[in-house]
């Protein structure tokens, strides 16, 4: 009866064994910080779980601003970083922190405000755009965060002569969609990817007053973290993970990929 009950016991315990999650199977985790531009849109949602699925591993994501997603690669915190600021990512790549930097897709920064335009600057480039909501200190909201973004902004207000401070000039620390919603509550001017723009245009009433500027083309690039100074880094995983998002299929994703009908990214590199 003993010897019985033992092995009813045994073939119980080697059922459960079986169906219970194992700590020799667990899931692979691949860290990728990125900005929240990308995070915002939405587009990691549709790009990553084919890779996922395929590959049986899951992708954290961490969304901060370039700046800071940069400083997570070069402290070995991530695996792979996904940013858009190219003179930031190639300081990267010559400092060893990262390798195999390619560029992954574009579209381009906008400048929105207010339907009744106090600054006057509709139609307007962007460096004009700029003097003449200083020259009104109109409220405008930057992310202040030294994103991608941010030091586009900044890059603007240097080719415009001006470097704005006051009352009228706000910093948020934020996000880009953090940052639009604060525009839209102070009723200010703010510049905004795209991207993020046309993913919380139902949450807004500012509209697009600049765009079209050659200097406002937004290139986003992928990096690998350089094994070679962070040997934890799961390289092979996240080269696995740059190819696939630079494939066919994973530019066809960017490439389809729409909120009410309108493309957020174009695949590729600009000609």
């Amino acid at each position: 009866m003993k010897a019985r009950f033992s092995l009813i016991t045994i073939l119980f315990l080697a059922l459960y064994l079986l169906l219970s999650p194992s700590p020799l199977h667990a899931e692979t985790r691949l860290r990728m910080s990125t900005t929240t531009s990308v995070e915002d849109s939405g587009l990691m949602k549709e790009l990553l779980p084919p890779f996922e699925k395929m590959h049986d591993v899951k992708v954290d994501v961490i969304a901060v601003g370039t700046g800071q997603a940069l400083k997570l690669g070069a402290n070995g915190d991530v695996d792979l970083v996904f940013v858009h600021a190219k003179e930031a990512e190639e300081e990267f790549v010559a400092k060893g922190y990262g390798v195999n930097r390619r560029e992954v897709m574009y579209n381009d920064f906008i400048i929105i405000g207010p339907k009744d335009d106090p600054a006057g600057v509709i139609g307007n480039d962007a460096v004009r755009a700029l003097r003449m909501i200083a020259e009104k200190k109109s409220p405008f909201i930057s992310r202040g965060d030294e994103s991608g973004t941010h030091k586009k902004e900044k890059k603007i207000w240097e080719l415009a002569g001006i470097k704005p401070s006051g009352p009228w000039y706000l910093e948020t620390g934020q996000g880009m969609g953090a940052t639009i919603q604060v525009a839209t509550e102070k009723q200010g001017y703010c510049l905004a990817d795209r991207g993020t723009y046309l993913a919380f245009e139902k949450k807004t009433d500012l509209i697009i007053l600049s765009e079209g500027d050659d200097r406002l083309l937004n290139i986003y690039g992928i990096i690998a973290v350089n094994p070679e100074r962070h040997p934890h880094v799961k390289y092979d995983l996240a080269i696995t993970l740059i190819n696939w998002i630079t494939s066919l299929e994973g530019q066809r994703i960017i490439g389809e990929y729409k909120k009410d009908g309108k493309a957020l990214f174009t695949p590729g590199v600009p000609n």
